[in-house]
């Protein structure tokens, strides 16, 4: 035995030392252990760790899952791939017997590389199944049992004392409401989230969330309780805001699923034993902000010491539990916080604080008073042109926060279940001076990762990259809302689908966006057509709608095709599939011999006009037009899918149709000489971006292009549709120095007047604050919109260079083009993928190129090296012929080409 033992450590010891890689970062459904999948048949995926070789690659893998049980104390394995000769890494599906519903299993991992060296097992991994079936459901539906004030609908307390007679396990509990809840256990907080369960399209898709409570809870007597606020469900929502679009009532759903150590389980759940009151939260509206009188406080509601006996019942209601689906997207979590900047009184005598940041979120303060004091905190985003405090770009949100106080003590207030866009507050009535110590602004969103970085030698460029990010920040918040400050704050398609590749190299958006997918395809009518927001609260149920706006409508192709591009999820597009053809279908069925122009569109979208517009300066674009350029390009994303998941009957169908859609076009808006009707940068960018045009027209399309921003001074005139895309075909048809001149213009309309006007997150319009200091109209006039922000797209790679190719989606196949340009001496960009973190860094130095790689583990790449004729290419020193893991390609104008595999890679070219 003890030589056996011996060989055996030998051999694991000796198998550890030789292994060329690592496998670490594994994930289930694109989470890290979680504990609510439904999912019959979830993915797994990991990360290669090749300590600094060169050119791995995964050979193999073997995938092993298990169960483990606390009665026999082992682990009981329920699929094992066997070795399996491939390089997939990331979205392996489960292949096993059936999933039990709550189970938790464990997984691991290990692969072999390209010169067949096995990596050891990886550290296990773990997922737990969530509630898989309605009958699974034991709670009921629960409200409160007491009248409700129909007028300010304060928030209810709900509360069940119960006990636990043995030693705990594990314990998980499940819940979700009708509006908003919070969750306690013996006085604690359930949990880190907030504005939960989340938005969806309640009538068809209600999340729930699962929570680890075992650590809150003790053997012997407990407590559990739930505080509800109005939100979505019931709230007033919409474009013009109303209550009840979901229905009229609140109520909870609680499942408590209790493992004692003796293997022995409890359920608790929410059901006609349990208590409701009020308490503190005497108003609380997404809109117009919370009303909070700490006298109604009900201190340790929600702990054993607590009598209820002056508590109501509770209702049990006969809701829905078929509409019940588990949670994958990341929760709203608090993150930044920040302290005032400024603490100043305005010319009207106002005191008003200053954040400096705009942001998304909401104030905490503390406060010492009197009994009944009432403190008012009124938010804005920019201060006007005399120095006062400014709302009316609110419109109908009141967006203030009260206070009462209990009086004595320090008290601590922070609102709940709403949320305010702001940077600055206006305070009434607090008692005192006002002091930066007892005031913080705290950011809010969804808990996506960081994933992207850029910076550059220009600090306005770096700017606006940052205003690119806070206003994906202050605006993903767990639907992609148009703008967080007014009384909208609503899933608008059209400024989804244009930001949407921009949002995914920001942060890791891969479950946000398919989770609000799902909402979309919920949401599409029955004939094909999209609303204009997601969830849809403007037309709600309405089986054909008001009709559908081109580049709006079109997020039902454009985004689930740009996240398989970002992470090489066939999923998405499988989910999708029924709705991007359901969408092309209408669109073709709206036209007449192939040309769509019917309906009423949005057109480009707050496009450069004048007022008094007296020689046709305004960029009108024909509205029918860009439908057709969208209609042409949602068939070719709709071609794309097909090819992807293997429909090739609907690759010829749609083929053949999208022959007849360009061919409609150039018969109607396009002269033989390749003048379009509208001579606008957008008509021009739209045909060029979606090859719209035959060959021999293009390169003078792009011409005219080019030679109206020269007309315009070199400033963009394009909105909402023709904006993303304007960079990317100047530098596709050689005017890369025209789309830098864009980029670097200052004055209105460009990218950067607003960085230079103050602007900490972008604006919906160009000119939101005029040269002159006032406001465009206050109607339409957001300072917290990040659809323009799409050029940091191009930023990222252009200017960066980094790009995944269409052949190897999710960045497995990786291109690095760098471009050269608008006097930037370096610009340097970091992007984490699912295999890892790409870099691309250049520098220019004394007219030599400094260019630094890193391509990961499991990734080829092609790399285009700025170069000149005669330039000599050295990697870190060597000649690149001389390296062997640099294959040389043929050449490519203005670059040398070169084929890698994964590692670090320094490139110089030296001028001869």
């Amino acid at each position: 035995m003890k030589k056996f033992l011996f060989l055996f450590l030998t051999v694991h010891v000796a198998g550890f030392c030789c292994a060329q890689v690592k496998v670490q970062s594994l994930l289930t459904e694109n989470q890290a252990d979680p504990i609510c999948i439904d999912a019959l048949t979830p993915r797994f995926s990991w990360k290669l760790v090749a300590g600094g070789k060169r050119d791995v690659m995964q050979s193999a893998y073997e995938l092993r899952v298990s169960t483990y049980s606390t009665l026999k104390k082992g682990k009981q394995v329920v699929w094992n791939t066997g070795k399996v000769m491939s390089d997939q890494s990331v979205f392996i599906a489960y292949k096993g017997g059936p999933l039990l519903s709550q189970q938790k299993y464990y997984w691991q991992v290990r692969v072999w590389d390209n010169s067949g060296k096995a990596s050891e097992w990886s550290t296990p991994a773990s997922w737990q199944m969530g509630i898989l079936t309605p009958a699974d459901w034991k709670a009921k539906w629960i409200s409160p049992g007491f009248i409700e004030d129909t007028v300010t609908r304060p928030s209810p307390l709900f509360r069940k004392g119960f006990i636990l007679p043995k030693k705990i396990a594990s314990a998980t509990a499940y819940i979700t409401c009708h509006g908003l809840y919070e969750a306690q256990i013996n006085g604690h907080r359930v949990g880190d989230a907030y504005l939960t369960p989340g938005w969806t399209s309640y009538n068809k898709r209600l999340q729930y969330q699962a929570y680890d409570v075992t650590s809150l809870l003790k053997q012997g007597d407990n407590a559990a309780g739930a505080e509800l606020g109005n939100g979505w469900y019931r709230g007033y929502i919409g474009y013009d805001p109303k209550p009840n679009l979901y229905g009229k009532d609140i109520a909870l759903l609680f499942q408590l699923e209790v493992t004692y150590t003796d293997g022995s389980k409890a359920t608790i759940i929410s059901d006609e034993s349990w208590k409701s009151s009020t308490g503190p939260v005497r108003f609380a509206e997404i809109y117009y902000g919370a009303t909070i009188d700490d006298r109604m406080q009900q201190k340790d509601w929600s702990t054993t010491n607590f009598d209820d006996k002056n508590w109501s019942g509770v209702t049990v209601k006969d809701l829905s539990k078929d509409v019940l689906v588990a949670t994958y997207n990341e929760p709203v979590r608090k993150h930044e916080t920040f302290k005032p900047v400024k603490i100043f009184t305005t010319p009207k005598g106002e005191k008003v604080i200053d954040f400096g940041q705009n942001l998304v979120g909401w104030v905490q303060m503390k406060v010492t008073g009197h009994p009944g004091d009432k403190i008012t905190i009124s938010h804005a985003e920019v201060i006007d042109k005399a120095g006062n405090f400014y709302t009316e770009n609110l419109r109908t949100a009141r967006s203030q926060d009260v206070y009462i106080l209990k009086g004595g003590a320090e008290e601590t207030f922070e609102p709940q279940f709403t949320w305010q866009g702001f940077r600055f507050i206006k305070i009434e009535g607090y008692p005192g001076d006002l002091k930066p110590e007892n005031f913080m602004a705290i950011a809010l969103y969804s808990d996506m990762a960081p994933t992207g970085t850029f910076s550059c030698s220009n600090t306005l460029i770096n700017q606006l990259q940052h205003n690119i990010q806070w206003g994906q920040k202050g605006n993903f918040l767990d639907v992609p809302t148009d703008c967080p400050q007014r009384d909208e704050r609503l899933g608008w398609t059209g400024d989804a689908q244009v930001f949407s590749r921009t949002a995914s190299y920001n942060m890791n958006v891969h479950n946000f966006f398919a989770k609000w997918l799902k909402d979309v395809a919920a949401d599409q009518y029955e004939s094909g057509s999209v609303p204009f927001v997601i969830p849809n609260v403007i037309a709600q149920g309405l089986k054909s709608g008001p009709g559908a706006s081109t580049g709006w409508a079109d997020v039902s192709t454009i985004i689930p095709w740009n996240m398989y591009l970002a992470y090489g999820d066939k999923r998405i597009l499988e989910d999708q599939y029924s709705s991007m053809k359901a969408w092309v279908d209408y669109m073709q069925h709206q036209s007449k011999n192939d040309l769509w122009n019917t309906g009423n569109h949005f057109g480009d979208w707050l496009f450069y006009s004048l007022n008094d517009d007296t020689d046709g300066s305004s960029a009108i674009t024909n509205k029918y037009l860009i439908a057709q350029c969208f209609y042409a390009y949602s068939t070719q994303l709709l071609i794309n899918a097909a090819n992807v998941l293997g429909k090739s009957d609907d690759v010829n169908y749609y083929t053949g149709l999208l022959a007849k859609i360009t061919g409609a076009y150039l018969k109607e808006y396009v002269t033989p000489n390749g003048l379009i009707s509208s001579d606008t940068q957008t008509a021009y960018v739209l045909a060029l971006q979606f090859d719209m045009l035959p060959e021999n027209l293009r390169q003078q399309a792009a011409d005219r292009l080019a030679a109206n921003i020269r007309r315009y001074d070199f400033h963009l005139t394009t909105g909402f549709l023709g904006t993303p895309y304007l960079c990317q075909v100047l530098s596709r048809f050689g005017y890369a120095n025209v789309a830098y001149r864009l980029l670097l213009q200052e004055t209105y309309p460009s990218w950067l007047y607003p960085v230079k006007m103050g602007a900490t997150t972008i604006w919906e319009r160009w000119d939101g604050i005029k040269p002159d200091g006032t406001f465009e109209t206050p109607t339409m006039n957001s300072y917290n919109h990040y659809a323009y922000g799409a050029i940091g797209d191009w930023m990222y790679r252009v200017i960066a260079g980094i790009d995944t190719k269409n052949e190897g989606p999710g960045y497995k196949q990786i291109a690095i083009k760098p471009t050269i340009g608008g006097n930037l001496e370096n610009a340097s960009a970091d992007y984490e993928t699912n295999y890892g973190k790409i870099s691309s860094h250049w520098k220019l130095d004394n007219g030599n190129l400094l260019l630094d790689v890193e391509i990961p583990a499991n990734t080829t790449a092609t790399i285009y090296i700025p170069s000149n004729n005669g330039s000599s290419i050295l990697e870190s020193g060597k000649a690149i012929a001389t390296e062997p893991e640099i294959k040389i390609a043929d050449a490519v104008t203005g670059y040398t080409v070169v084929n890698v595999g994964s590692g670090i890679y320094h490139f110089s070219t030296i001028k001869p």
